[in-house]
């Protein structure tokens, strides 16, 4: 068999580890899945949950069996640490070192790559008062300083040129060199699943600037970067624009990924096509990381109401990248 991939439990007073319980009860992990987490929650949740899910702890991902819930235990927390909904300092460091464990065992090729389950960012600066969030901590752990977000869903992948910032701030992000090197992230990630990705980049300006009518910056930053990679024989377009790049990407199937300029030009549409079934890549690691694409979801923890559908695509999409 070979190698199976990593899940990180996530914060144990959010929905983390119940999604985990809850898709295994549902009979939708197999050996193929190794949970990196706490056993004591996981057993102390089936409590909580009404369910029944037969445990396997392990110290290496190889000794994963069939038809058990595969955990690599690292012994951080007690029953009593099941707080749900409920800020943890320990909860918080916790989960940090289920991600470290996990991204070492991907660097070691012990697990195929990871799927990270949410953690709480203000929980976990109670004990890592640096910590900004899963993908700064895991392109460290990587030794990785050229690294992008991806959304994707069973359709379509987006990449962004810029994603937290203001849109004043955005604008100025937009530079040759900056879209050219998210192509080239996308790209290299994408190639892992597609022979020749299908990239199409979209305009900043309504119409990607009309030639000229409605601003400069598509044609004077982004169609380079397009040029150049096309000269490498990527197979890139555009620059598109933006309101109807996705209904080609979707309904005509001409475009595998979109490189979009700011965040809400791509998370908007994404959100709208596959609320529930879109992941979050993290693109120019070395190993493959998917992601849920929602957070610890505190308010409704441990009730048995979250979707759990995310993890089972972000299972999917990390398999689909997987080259172990």
């Amino acid at each position: 068999m070979s190698a199976p991939m990593a899940v990180t439990m996530g914060d144990a007073s959010g929905v983390g580890p119940e999604i985990v319980l809850r898709c295994a009860a549902a009979g939708e992990l197999d050996e193929t899945v190794v949970v990196f987490g706490d056993a004591s929650i996981l057993r102390a949740g089936q409590a909580l949950l009404d369910v029944d899910v037969a445990l396997n702890v392990i110290d290496d991902p190889a000794q994963a069996e069939p038809g058990l819930l595969n955990v690599v235990d690292l012994g951080r927390l007690v029953p009593a640490d099941l707080t749900p909904g409920v800020l943890s300092r320990v909860a918080g460091a916790a989960a940090h070192a289920y991600v470290v464990a996990a991204t070492r065992a991907a660097l070691a090729g012990t697990v195929a790559g990871i799927v990270t389950m949410p953690m709480n960012k203000e929980g976990t600066k109670l004990t890592h008062s640096g910590f900004i969030g899963h993908t700064e901590l895991i392109s460290g752990l990587c030794g990785t300083e050229n690294y992008s977000m991806m959304l994707a869903n069973p359709d379509v992948a987006v990449s962004h040129v810029s994603t937290h910032l203001s849109l004043r701030d955005a604008i100025d992000r937009v530079t040759t060199e900056r879209v050219l090197n998210v192509i080239e992230l996308t790209h290299g990630s994408l190639s892992r699943a597609f022979e020749s990705p299908r990239i199409a980049v979209c305009g900043l300006n309504p119409h990607a600037g009309e030639h000229g009518l409605f601003g400069s910056e598509d044609g004077e930053i982004i169609r380079p970067a397009i040029d150049a990679a096309c000269a490498r024989g990527w197979a890139v377009t555009g620059p598109h624009p933006a309101d109807t790049v996705f209904y080609q990407a979707i309904h005509n199937d001409v475009h595998d990924a979109i490189i979009c300029m700011y965040h809400d030009q791509g998370h908007a549409p994404m959100k709208l096509i596959g609320f529930e079934n879109s992941v979050n890549v993290t693109i120019g690691l070395p190993i493959i990381r998917t992601s849920v694409d929602h957070g610890t979801a505190f308010d409704i923890a441990w009730k048995g109401v979250a979707f759990t559908s995310s993890l089972g695509h972000a299972l999917t999409y990390a398999r689909r990248l997987s080259t172990v």
